[in-house]
C-alpha cells in the first residue's frame, strides 16, 4: 500500500464563475529504439492513461485545482496520485478547455462544468505503489491507440497539440545540437564526439530545455508534516 495519501473533498477547490478548474497532464515517454521503422517521433511515442473508478474508459490525470498550490503542482499532484509517475513538465499548457464532469452531463445544467488546464509530463520515474493504485489502472498506449481510448472530444484536442508540441520540442532540440556542434573547433569536435562512422558524430548537450519546470513534488499529508 502507498505511504502517500490521495487529497480528498473539495474545501479547497478553486471555482471560476461556478466553473470548477482543474489540472491535467498527459504522462509521455519517448521510446529510444534503433529500428528504422521506428525512427518516426510518431511511432516512439507512449502515452500514460488511467482508468476511470467503476468504469471502463481510460483517461489522462486530472483533477481539481486547489488554492494552496500553483497550477502546475495540481498537475503534478495528480500524476503522482493517479498514475503514480514523476516527471518533468512542460510549462506551457497544451491549453485550456471546458467540459462537464463525468458524473454530470447533463447540458441543461451549469453543475459540473469544468475549465481543464492540460499539461505534457515527461515521464522520469515509475512508483511501484501510489495513492489511488487500488482504484486505477495504468496503462502505456501508443499514440494510435490512445486517440482511440479518448472518450471525449477535447481529451482528443488535447492529444492532437500534444503531438505538435513534442515534435517541435524536438526539432528545437535538433537544432540547437546542430549549432553547439558547429561552433566548437574542429579539435574539440573530435575530441569530443563519439563516433558513429567514417562520417558522422554525435555529441550530448547539457542543460535543461526551455519551456520546462522539473518538479520533486510531495503531497501533503492531513495532519503530518512533509517530510
Amino acid at each position: 500500500m502507498s505511504s502517500l495519501l490521495a487529497r480528498t473533498g473539495r474545501h479547497r477547490q478553486r471555482y471560476e464563475n461556478n466553473v470548477r478548474l482543474v489540472s491535467g497532464c498527459i504522462p509521455y515517454r519517448i521510446r529510444k529504439d534503433s529500428d528504422e521503422e521506428s525512427n518516426d517521433l510518431e511511432n516512439r511515442i507512449e502515452v500514460l492513461m488511467v482508468s476511470s473508478p467503476n468504469r471502463t474508459d481510460l483517461v489522462f490525470p486530472k483533477g481539481g485545482w486547489e488554492n494552496d498550490e500553483t497550477v502546475y503542482e495540481a498537475a503534478c499532484r495528480e500524476a503522482i496520485e493517479e498514475a503514480g509517475v514523476k516527471g518533468i513538465l512542460r510549462e506551457l499548457p497544451l491549453g485550456v478547455w471546458r467540459f462537464r464532469s463525468k458524473s454530470r452531463q447533463d447540458p441543461c445544467t451549469l453543475e459540473g462544468g469544468c475549465k481543464g488546464f492540460m499539461f505534457a509530463l515527461e515521464v522520469t520515474e515509475e512508483l511501484e505503489n501510489w495513492p489511488e493504485r487500488e482504484n486505477r489502472d495504468r496503462k502505456w498506449l501508443n499514440i494510435k491507440d490512445a486517440f482511440e481510448f479518448c472518450r471525449y472530444e477535447w481529451m482528443r484536442e488535447a492529444l492532437e497539440i500534444f503531438l505538435g508540441v513534442i515534435a517541435e520540442d524536438k526539432k528545437a532540440e535538433m537544432k540547437e545540437e546542430t549549432v553547439e556542434l558547429s561552433s566548437m573547433p574542429v579539435s574539440e569536435v573530435l575530441a569530443d564526439c563519439a563516433m558513429l562512422s567514417s562520417n558522422c558524430c554525435a555529441k550530448p548537450v547539457n542543460g535543461q530545455h526551455n519551456g520546462v519546470i522539473s518538479f520533486t513534488w510531495q503531497i501533503p499529508l492531513k495532519g503530518l508534516p512533509l517530510t
